[in-house]
């Protein structure tokens, strides 16, 4: 069996679609799925956002005047 997708981005014309569909010799079935709205990324809900916060909290950070500076630090 072989599954054919068609996007119909006006909404309108789902059921028109969809009624043209089942006139078609061969086809057993026809499902319409709607899209769900995505949703925004929210890097806050992250466990490395909240672990980095986390850190800043609790002083666990460094601050070097260049990246000389940090080079030196890590003996590079």
């Amino acid at each position: 069996m072989a599954t054919v997708v068609l996007q119909v981005p006006d909404e309108s014309l789902v059921s028109k679609v969809k009624n043209a569909c089942k006139m078609l010799v061969g086809v057993t079935s026809v499902k319409v799925h709607k899209a769900t709205k995505k949703k925004d990324y929210d890097i806050t809900k992250t466990a490395g956002y909240r672990e980095a916060m986390d850190n800043v909290k609790n002083g666990r950070v460094y601050h070097y005047d260049s990246l000389k500076d940090f080079y030196k630090e890590m003996g590079l």
